[in-house]
Order: C-alpha cells, then sequence, then structure tokens
C-alpha cells in the first residue's frame, strides 16, 4: 500500500492549503502550501493532532464524525487557525470531505484573506482584458473621422479670402492634432512589440532613480532598498523602465507638497518572493517590487479604479500612466497591486521568475 505522502504528492502542486487527516484527527499529509501557510515543516505536522490548531477545536472534530460516516459529500464552515509559529490567528474557510478511503478525511483551508485577493485579481485581469478592447474599438472609431475633420479643415483654410477666420481652422486642426495624440497613446502599448531580453530589475530602478531626480532635484529623496540576490530574468527591459517610471512619476507629482518642504520620499524596494499565487498560478518564485512614497495617498473616490483608462487623481492629468504600466506587466504574466492611505502609497509590482 502507499503512502499518503506519496499518494497525495499531487497536492503540492496546488495553492490551496490541504491536509489529510486519519482515525480521530492525526495528520497525515500536508502540502506545501499549508506548510507555507502554518510556518511549520511537513515533518513537525506529521501525526499532530489538528483540531488542536484552531481556537474552537469543536466544529472540526463533529465535522470529521460526520465525514467518517459519509453524513455529507463536503462540508463547508469559518474558523481561525492558530498558527503556533506565527503567533497569530488566520482566519479561513474549511472544506471537509470524506477520501475514498474510509476513516480519512482531505481538509481544505482556504485563507479568507487569500480567497479575496484571488477575486481582486481575477477583477483586475478581467477589467483590463474589458479595457483593452473597449480602448482598441474607441481609438479606432475615433481616428477615422478624425482625419477627415483635419483634412476638412485644411481645405476650408484654403479656400478662405478672410485670413483673419482662419483662427478659426487653426482651432480645430490643433485639437484634431490633440485628439490623435492621445488616441496614438492610447493604442501605444498594443501595438509596439514585446522586446525580450535579459532584465536586471535594479538596472531598471536606477535608470528610472536617475529620470525622476532629474525633474526634481531638490526636496525629493529616492531611497534604495534593493535585494541583491534577485536573478536577471527574460522581460522587456523598455516596457518594464516605463512601468516604473509612470508610477513614480505619478508618486513624484503627488508629492508636491512635501517635495516644497524638502522632505518628499519615493523608495525602491525589491524582494523574492516563494511559494507565490497571483493571477490564479501558483510560482516557485517572484520578483516583488515595491514603489513607496509619503505622500497624501489614492483619492477613496478613484481608490477602486486607478487602472481604468483616463482616470486621473491630479488636474491636467491624462489618466494612462497607470493603465499603461499594468498593461505592460500583463504582458510579462505579472500583476500591481496598490495600498494606499495617507502618509503612505505602496504600489507593488509582482513578476514571476525562472
Amino acid at each position: 500500500m502507499s503512502s499518503p505522502v506519496s499518494r497525495f504528492q499531487a497536492f503540492d502542486l496546488l495553492a490551496t492549503p490541504i491536509a489529510v487527516i486519519e482515525g480521530e484527527g492525526r495528520i497525515s499529509f500536508v502540502n506545501a502550501a499549508l506548510e507555507d501557510v502554518m510556518g511549520m515543516s511537513r515533518r513537525s505536522l506529521m501525526g499532530a493532532y489538528l483540531p488542536d490548531f484552531f481556537a474552537d477545536p469543536q466544529p472540526l472534530k463533529n465535522a470529521l464524525i460526520g465525514a467518517r460516516s459519509n453524513e455529507f459529500a463536503a462540508l463547508r464552515y469559518e474558523a481561525m487557525l492558530n498558527r503556533l509559529h506565527h503567533g497569530d490567528s488566520l482566519p479561513v474557510h474549511m472544506i471537509v470531505a470524506p477520501s475514498d478511503r474510509a476513516d480519512e478525511v482531505i481538509i481544505e483551508l482556504l485563507p479568507v484573506e487569500q480567497q479575496t485577493r484571488q477575486e481582486r485579481e481575477e477583477r483586475l485581469l478581467e477589467q483590463a482584458l474589458a479595457n483593452k478592447e473597449l480602448i482598441r474599438n474607441l481609438a479606432h472609431e475615433i481616428k477615422n473621422p478624425l482625419g477627415g475633420i483635419r483634412g476638412s479643415a485644411q481645405l476650408l483654410e484654403m479656400e478662405l479670402d478672410n485670413k483673419d477666420l482662419t483662427e478659426y481652422t487653426q482651432v480645430i486642426i490643433h485639437e484634431a492634432d490633440r485628439l490623435q495624440t492621445l488616441v496614438d497613446r492610447l493604442l501605444a502599448p498594443h501595438r509596439r512589440p514585446h522586446v525580450v531580453g535579459d532584465v536586471n530589475i535594479h538596472e531598471v530602478c536606477e535608470r528610472v532613480r536617475s529620470l525622476i531626480l532629474a525633474e526634481f532635484p531638490k526636496g525629493l529623496k529616492v531611497v534604495r532598498d534593493y535585494d541583491t540576490s534577485i536573478p536577471e530574468f527574460r522581460g522587456d527591459r523598455e516596457q518594464l523602465i516605463q512601468t516604473v517610471l509612470n508610477i513614480s512619476h505619478n508618486a513624484a507629482q503627488a508629492l508636491s507638497d512635501r517635495i516644497a518642504q524638502g522632505d518628499g520620499q519615493i523608495t525602491f524596494k525589491s524582494r523574492i518572493l516563494r511559494q507565490v499565487t497571483f493571477g490564479k498560478q501558483r510560482y516557485r518564485l517572484a520578483l516583488e517590487l515595491h514603489v513607496i512614497d509619503n505622500g497624501p495617498g489614492v483619492p477613496d473616490s478613484i481608490k477602486d479604479r486607478i487602472f481604468f483608462p483616463l482616470i486621473s487623481g491630479r488636474e491636467g492629468g491624462s489618466g494612462l500612466g497607470l493603465t499603461l504600466a499594468q498593461t505592460f506587466v500583463q504582458q510579462h504574466h505579472g500583476m500591481i497591486e496598490c495600498d494606499s492611505e495617507p502618509g503612505r502609497t505602496d504600489f507593488k509590482i509582482l513578476i514571476p521568475l525562472p
């Protein structure tokens, strides 16, 4: 008979924390995701009594009795998991189901925070796809009549005897050109080829740092907090420079008051994440790059829409910078998240590593 470890080895590929229970509640197998959540090794968890890890063990005891007697196909409930190694409790959504063997029960423990995050990520991805389709369609619908308007204004200007009236045709031509530029910017990320090469993320950050400090030479400090062990990876260097620059430039503009006082600060912080899940996939390694500023924070009115096209928190902003940044990072199979409150805004870029 094969051991539980060999039988359930495929569970290590899943992002969902899973435990296999025998008898009254002894652990016979945990997958890698549950090791991560608990901060404990498989060896130290094997043989432990699972109900002891919960703030209220009774619901699990009752569920195990019901599962062994085949009272249900799967039971769901909410619980508080005590993480002894971390010294805290984690709210989890429990799914208890009988195995194909008598006296064996499989339990899924989905962290409520992880479930919420997965739903948010799914919304972001759906939103990005919808934005992409909308932008393409809208831009193409605008381009054709725009060319006609500009051409007609030029022809009209040539026919005018009164040169004072050319002021009006010039306004039409100028505004048509301005709209054409906007349309080109909307379409730019979808037109430009994805040029892949070796990327050092800290070279990207240093390039952006020099550009930002050249534009804001006084009152702004750009702090480096790098993990130099992060390896190079395959990606589009120019797209990633544009991504970090767009986020940093937004941050610098939001810091205008603090820069005037001389204490504006942007921090570039890079880290490696291990066994991380985002975009519905689990990755062995991922780059986590933070762009953090000490500005006033993202306005509550646009917090949930900052990656939408044409949404801007400042007067005169195009609202395209973050949309393009998210598009570029998604082309690297990654995503951008934002956590903001007054005094601290943190844009987190996640990209899988080889």
